[in-house]
């Protein structure tokens, strides 16, 4: 079970025109907007990453404006292969990964396989995610699945953070996800 003192949120390039052309894109920034909120609620840290940001632009402002701190620059496929989301990551104390954005086939995937691959517990956002195609979204989610990297939605995700009905910021969670 993922814990709000474990678990960490990854963001994963949703930035410049390509965030707004991959399938579903209105409800996937939504659900990562969603996600990136409860976690600033929840004191949750987030790492965000952004794709060659001088090419593809920045993180799209539906999501950016509620993730303290700066993205971080990357060229590989795999926020793995970054010293500078390595050392972030560390820094988080945490084991449990938390995986949204874009592409699904292509950087979600490298980069969940390569945190799987350290050891750490990893799931995948299923409705937080996109790719520029349907398909090559369900391949990126099946290949991840077959590592043992789970999916989970929005709303499953963010009430096994809670545990309870009765915790102190049910209310405000309960409102994101309406």
């Amino acid at each position: 079970m993922f814990t709000v003192e474990e678990a960490c949120l990854v963001v994963v390039d949703v930035q410049g025109k390509l965030a707004t052309i991959v399938d579903e894109s209105e409800v996937t920034i939504q659900n990562v907007s969603k996600l990136a909120q409860a976690m600033q609620v929840l004191g949750v840290p987030v790492l965000w990453l952004e794709q060659n940001p001088s090419r593809l632009g920045g993180t799209a402002l539906e999501i950016a404006q509620h993730i303290q701190g700066q993205p971080i620059a990357k060229m590989a496929f795999s926020a793995c292969q970054e010293e500078e989301f390595m050392t972030a990551l560390k820094t988080t104390g945490r084991s449990q990964f938390i995986v949204t954005g874009i592409e699904t086939h292509i950087c979600v995937y490298q980069t969940a396989r390569q945190l799987k691959e350290q050891g750490f517990e990893v799931e995948v956002v299923a409705d937080a995610v996109s790719s520029r195609t349907k398909e090559n979204k369900e391949l990126g989610l099946e290949k991840m699945k077959a590592l043992g990297i789970l999916p989970t939605s929005t709303e499953m995700i963010l009430y096994e953070l809670l545990q309870r009905a009765d915790h102190e910021h049910f209310k405000t969670i309960l409102q994101l996800v309406k």
